[in-house]
């Protein structure tokens, strides 16, 4: 999953969490920076014509680096693709718990994945052309499914604050994993368009769209319309 990832998922922590050290935070730097290399690199020749060494060049750091942090040049993508997903987690953890589930979805995804400036609409393009890549390169989809995966089971936790102490907890997991399709599935939908990353068509309206589709049967959402 990827909405706007200017920071990589380590540079995210939850409030319980201490903040990274110096070392994790150059880590995580160095990541972005291979990560972004890669997607520059899969968009103007693909998987098929790009290898790990002229990632580690685009991203000024020697191969046995990008070995050090990644087993192949699909995975190098990854953190890319999660840092994106954190933020919008992150985001909707701050949201009020008295606007409701539905509301607070619905918010945070479209703000997620509206192009609010050049550096926003740059990521998603960078998206466009690595789900493109993807259809093509099984290895790459592998991880576009797994940064997917890993993201709602991030998910889960947070929406069980929003909801509150009494929501069910399978209502929680079906609403994690609603949220989380709805976002790749209008990535995916969007990705193959030339539609513009704002209006009719961007991945912002086609991921409300997707999410209203996939709640309309959850208790939880219900309850909390009821409720508001």
């Amino acid at each position: 999953m990827s909405t706007h990832p200017s920071q990589s998922p380590q540079s995210r922590q939850s409030p319980q969490s201490p903040p990274p050290s110096l070392t994790e935070r150059r880590k995580a730097a160095t990541q972005l920076d291979i990560a972004r290399a890669a997607a520059e690199l899969f968009a103007e020749r693909g998987p098929d014509g790009t290898t790990a060494e002229e990632i580690a060049g685009r991203a000024g750091v020697a191969l046995r680096t990008f070995y050090r942090y990644f087993r192949n040049k699909q995975d190098a993508v990854a953190p890319l693709l999660a840092g994106g997903a954190a933020e919008w987690r992150a985001h909707l953890a701050d949201l009020d718990p008295a606007a409701g589930v539905p509301t607070a979805l619905e918010r945070s995804i479209a703000d997620a994945l509206t192009a609010a400036d050049d550096r926003a609409a740059e990521s998603l393009e960078w998206t466009r052309g690595l789900l493109r890549a993807a259809q093509d390169d099984p290895a790459l989809r592998a991880v576009w499914y797994r940064v997917n995966q890993e993201s709602e089971e991030q998910l889960v936790p947070v929406l069980a604050r929003l909801a509150g102490d009494d929501a069910d907890a399978l209502d929680v997991r079906l609403a994690a994993a609603a949220a989380t399709d709805a976002i790749r599935l209008a990535l995916e939908t969007w990705a193959v368009t030339d539609a513009p990353t704002e209006g009719p068509g961007s991945p912002a309206v086609l991921a409300v769209r997707c999410l209203r589709e996939l709640t309309g049967g959850l208790r939880l959402l219900h309850a909390r319309r009821a409720d508001g």
